[in-house]
């Protein structure tokens, strides 16, 4: 019998026939209260899973004793307890690399659009408020040559570095685990501790993986720490950030502004604070959110799943722990 996969996120019509050519498969375009039982009884007997946005921790996956393989479309796999799936040899399969740029774009255009107001000015226009030249109280602040702040460095935040760097000619400070080595060579990046980063930077960037050591890793002693006239940027996880912490911020002028991509809680609740502030930039989650970007991630998370299921290593592994077990 061939395998069983259970697909639970919204596929093209071309990628959901290649599975169907090799497997049986069970398909939901996406998972809500009215489907949840259904999809939760599918996954009993399945060798496969693949999709996104649905958490699923340990209790959940328990029944399913047939499971190989997930594949999440997504960089990101804090919806899974990557421990509870190591020790039962289930391989954890993601796409890092294809979204790369496309998010380094998205977190540059919050870096802009939040510096120079232009959300909140594109709606001045459209309101008709504007009735003669401006004056200095819609004036933006400056993004070339300024000094730009990264929590985090990896694969994305290089990508927006090259872009502040050889495109602003944006001076970079970073802190993370451990040193970048060619970052600091190629776009001449200084290792910092975190406080210094944060006193020192005009624009604050958090481009860090969701973990437990980096839940609310930015909160009320953070903030405080910033510049009054500081940009704060997220573009990763809404958990990383004290979301009352970062709202008091901004209430209380701690910090000047903020562009945010990703929330506490998705979607951001319409009577969140944050939406009464002229100076805060929100996005629905949309940093790899282009056609052709959530295209390649599709086909790269179908790829991991069939090469999973047929005994292959998939290309890119949250637990290689398992695979190295296995050989």
């Amino acid at each position: 019998m061939n395998p069983h996969v259970v697909v639970y996120k919204k596929l093209p019509d071309e990628l959901l026939a290649v599975l169907r050519a090799r497997f049986r498969v069970t398909y939901f375009e996406a998972i809500d209260e009215t489907n949840r039982a259904a999809f939760l009884e599918a996954i009993r007997d399945a060798d496969g899973l693949l999709g996104a946005s649905v958490r699923l921790d340990k209790a959940t996956l328990a029944p399913a004793g047939r499971l190989k393989i997930v594949s999440t479309i997504s960089v990101g796999y804090d919806t899974f307890d990557v421990d509870a799936l190591t020790e039962r040899g289930i391989l954890l399969a993601h796409t890092p690399g294809v979204l790369t740029e496309t998010t380094a774009d998205t977190i540059f255009t919050l870096i802009l659009a939040t510096a120079r107001r232009v959300i909140e000015l594109a709606e001045f226009v459209k309101a008709g408020r504007w009735q003669h030249s401006i004056d200095d109280s819609l004036y933006g602040v400056d993004v070339h040559s300024k000094t730009l702040g990264f929590l985090g460095m990896g694969r994305i935040g290089q990508a927006v570095v090259r872009r502040a760097r050889l495109g602003f000619n944006m001076t970079i400070l970073y802190h993370n685990l451990q040193p970048v080595p060619e970052v600091e060579t190629a776009f001449g990046a200084r290792f910092l501790p975190l406080d210094e980063v944060l006193r020192t930077a005009d624009f604050i960037c958090v481009v860090l993986p969701l973990s437990p050591e980096t839940e609310r890793l930015v909160g009320a002693r953070e903030f405080a720490l910033m510049q009054p006239h500081a940009i704060f940027i997220n573009g990763s996880r809404g958990r990383i950030v004290d979301e009352a912490a970062l709202i008091e911020a901004l209430q209380q002028r701690k910090i000047h502004a903020a562009g945010l991509d990703v929330f506490e809680r998705e979607p951001l609740p319409a009577n969140s604070p944050l939406l009464a502030m002229s100076n805060v930039v929100a996005l629905p989650h949309i940093g790899s959110a282009t056609q052709e970007t959530r295209l390649a991630m599709a086909q790269l998370a179908v790829d991991n799943l069939i090469a999973g299921l047929k005994g292959e290593r998939p290309r890119y592994l949250a637990n290689d722990a398992v695979w190295s077990d296995r050989r």
